[in-house]
């Protein structure tokens, strides 16, 4: 006798299962992210042939062959370096971004290059194969190697790819893959976590590499189950605002290399453009002898770049100042102001406090709140920093400053981009065994001494 089917509620964040709808998920506590979805009796499974558990066997770890290991090189040596060295045989990776961001762009692109000598098939579901043809030629993409499929049934995916077992395989996108044996929509939790499973047990039996693209929610967070994150090997993402032309590629997750690595492009009419230094395309056009602004150097994994930071500190209209901060966290600008009241002397109890990151970057690093308390503090006075000097350290609530990691890689890059000044926390001058040739190099202790020093 044939089972009847059930409703469920599953929570599209972390997949959470319940029979009753609620506001608020009881797994992770996020709300209103409670889906209906109507599931039909389970099939029966068949038992495992004994042939095929004697078949496999546990392997020492020693006897695994990695010398033949490859990496597929994608042409973007800034893909490469956020992948590890390329894409890796049987790998699943997630490509996810903002609408318009440039996923689909930056897949054409690497079919045209890996096209020259891999088979590659690129199977869409939001898209016919003529709307691909005129975005691939936009883009200069005319590889004889390049197959088109469009199909969203994942069944007949996984088909495809057993029988013309191609050397790359990419999804666009996950959301719109449905299998025929579950009753609920196409882009539900349960659709979005079988149909990656499906394409996962497909690419790690065929050793078929496959690039994922996922769409993102209103929170701008992956749409779907959170377990959709840990079922890929590698999770990458787009960041950067759709209205200006740089776009930061930056790998949430990565077994097969490192998670801090990131990659800068510019979008323009012919797709997306590798910036092989970022650093001067940040700072251009920075104004010259202008209050509010500072230079500050990060570090993204293994490579310093240079950022710029601006600040505006001005009357409040209102009883209650303002606070804004664009590229920087809010909480962390609104504890370094309490900091510069209470330890340095600069009040903004009554001014409204801006902040800006030129260029679309978001920086999280502790090394950049010297940078943002200057800018402010520069603003404040309205006295310009010097335009040949760069500023990074972390501020304690005692007002001190603290050493920061990689200070030798940050100040080899200011002197290459011709900065002749660089105010540093003075412990971290003992990182720096031999400094470059040509900047000069100021340690301080607290803000009002990096002030001095970035203004005299």
């Amino acid at each position: 006798m044939a089972g009847k089917s059930k409703t469920v509620y599953v929570c599209s964040e972390c997949g959470f299962e319940t029979a009753k709808w609620a506001g608020k998920c009881p797994g992770c506590g996020q709300w209103n992210t409670m889906q209906e979805e109507v599931r039909g009796p389970a099939p029966a499974r068949a038992a495992v042939p004994a042939s095929r558990t004697d078949a496999v066997r546990p392997l020492r770890i020693g006897e695994i062959d990695t010398d033949e290991e490859a990496r597929y090189h994608t042409g973007l040596t800034e893909l490469d370096r956020v992948l590890g060295g390329g894409i890796v045989k049987g790998s699943l990776i997630l490509v996810s971004g903002e609408p318009g961001i440039g996923k689909s762009t930056i897949l054409l692109q690497i079919c045209d290059f890996l096209g020259q000598s891999l088979r590659i098939l690129y199977v869409s579901g939001e898209e016919s194969a003529r709307q691909i043809k005129l975005r691939a030629e936009r883009l200069g993409v005319c590889s004889e190697n390049l197959f088109i499929l469009t199909e969203t049934d994942v069944q007949a995916v996984v088909e495809h790819m057993r029988q013309s077992k191609p050397d790359l395989v990419m999804i666009d996108s996950i959301q719109t893959m449905n299998m025929a044996e579950l009753s609920s929509s196409p882009g539900s939790v349960t659709q979005v976590r079988e149909c990656t499973n499906a394409i996962m047990r497909a690419s790690k039996l065929l050793e078929i590499p496959a690039i994922v693209v996922g769409l993102v929610n209103k929170d701008g967070a992956i749409a779907g189950p959170k377990v959709l994150e840990h079922i890929v090997d590698a999770v990458l993402y787009f960041e950067g605002d759709r209205q200006m032309s740089y776009r930061i590629l930056r790998a949430v997750k990565n077994r097969y290399g490192s998670t801090n690595e990131i990659g800068v492009f510019d979008m323009g009419d012919h797709g997306l453009r590798q910036v092989e230094n970022p650093s001067q395309a940040m700072l251009e056009g920075r104004p010259k002898n202008v209050s509010g602004t500072c230079v500050t150097c990060v570090m993204e994994g293994s490579r310093p770049i240079l950022a710029e930071i601006q600040g505006l500190a001005t009357a409040s209209g209102f009883g209650n100042p303002r606070r804004m901060a664009t590229g920087f966290d809010y909480n962390r600008m609104a504890l370094l102001l309490a900091v510069l009241e209470k330890r340095a002397g600069y009040y903004f109890a009554n001014l409204d406090a801006y902040l800006n990151v030129v260029g679309g970057l978001r920086l999280d690093e502790p090394a950049v709140d010297l940078a943002v308390a200057m800018a402010l503090v520069s603003s404040l006075k309205d006295t310009p920093v010097r335009d040949d000097a760069i500023v990074f350290g972390e501020i304690g609530l005692a007002g001190e400053l603290r050493s920061v990691t990689h200070a030798e890689a940050r100040v080899t890059e200011a002197a290459r981009l011709g900065f002749r000044r660089c105010v540093l926390p003075a412990h971290c001058l003992r990182q720096l065994a031999e400094p470059p040739q040509g900047i000069e190099l100021c340690g301080v202790k607290n803000v009002r001494e990096a002030f001095a020093a970035l203004t005299e």
